[in-house]
């Protein structure tokens, strides 16, 4: 059974950092592509960054480019979030999740991304 689940999330002021971690079980980690989502209140989901197999491809959305960098460590099967530089408007609850169909790729659409962690909330306090 896969399951991923993310931590490291909390409130934070703005200008502050987090880091979010998801660590990822029942799967062969590191063989797919991962990528981190984000849902505020009222809004849709939405792709903030991914990253390759073997961590060689990133992604991320211009809102975060430069603030946030994603990494992973294939050997703890755990992909990471450094955000840096928060704003309000990132306040949100960040998901990551697994793409079983693509390696190398790093899609930014959710409907192709297969399994999901449970999310974990960020506040950031202006």
């Amino acid at each position: 059974q896969v399951q991923l689940v993310e931590s490291g999330g909390g409130l934070v002021q703005a200008g502050g950092s987090l880091r979010l971690s998801c660590a990822a079980s029942g799967l062969s980690f590191n063989m797919y592509a991962m990528g981190w989502f984000r849902q505020a209140p009222g809004k849709e989901r939405e792709f903030v960054g991914g990253i390759s197999w073997n961590g060689g491809v990133t992604s991320y959305a211009d809102s975060v480019k430069g603030r946030f960098t994603i990494s992973r460590a294939n050997a703890k099967n755990t992909v990471y979030l450094q955000m840096n530089s928060l704003k309000p408007d990132d306040t949100a609850v960040y998901y990551c999740a697994a793409d079983f169909q693509r390696a190398q790729y790093v899609s930014g659409h959710s409907f192709q991304y297969d399994n999901w962690g449970q999310g974990t909330q960020v506040t950031v306090n202006s």
